[in-house]
């Protein structure tokens, strides 16, 4: 049996993966809600920008990527730096069987080293069956220990239909006074 490789991005050998498991999640979901998928030397520009700050690990099983997960800060200013949102995607065939645990577990513990406080995760919610968008990644994140925090009603439009988002937190470390100082997560490695 083969082992599940949980490592870093490497921008110039993976976007081409990333990319190929990204769109179909933009072409036929409404999990993310990117229009057009970006072309690889836009993912290798995303990847680069990412690992300046935070980690982007992917999940690799005899060479072959099954997934991803990265972080971007909450927002623009400096005092989100301690707080993250998180992105992950897994290959179509390769869902149910554990990776997004693993990839969050491996992402968390990285969070944790840089002194991130607050983990979001905003994902699209369907009040009703939809062929676009099922609710697995509300029920993923609550099982990762995510709390619901916010819903907001009808605030994004694809496929023709009106979607809510909803904001799910996580607390990973104790938001102490003063703050431990960020950490960049090249300072971590």
């Amino acid at each position: 049996m083969s082992e599940i490789i949980i490592r870093v991005a490497d921008p110039d050998k993976d976007a081409q993966a990333l990319r190929d498991i990204y769109k179909p999640y933009v072409e036929e979901t409404a999990i993310t809600f990117e229009y057009a998928v970006p072309t690889v030397e836009e993912f290798k520009r995303r990847i680069k920008h990412t690992l300046e700050k935070y980690p982007y690990l992917v999940a690799e099983e005899n060479g072959k990527i099954l997934g991803y997960v990265y972080v971007s800060q909450l927002g623009e200013r400096q005092a989100y730096a301690w707080a993250v949102e998180t992105s992950i995607y897994i290959a179509k065939d390769q869902r149910g069987k554990g990776l997004g645990k693993k990839l969050y577990e491996a992402m968390e513990a990285i969070l944790k080293k840089q002194h991130v406080t607050n983990a979001y995760a905003v994902v699209g919610y369907t009040k009703k069956p939809d062929p676009h968008l099922t609710n697995d990644s509300t029920y993923f994140h609550e099982k990762m220990g995510y709390k619901k925090v916010a819903n907001l009603t009808d605030c994004g439009y694809k496929f023709d239909t009106w979607y809510d988002v909803i904001w799910m937190e996580k607390m990973l470390g104790d938001h102490q006074v003063p703050a431990k100082p960020f950490v960049k997560f090249c300072d971590i490695k």
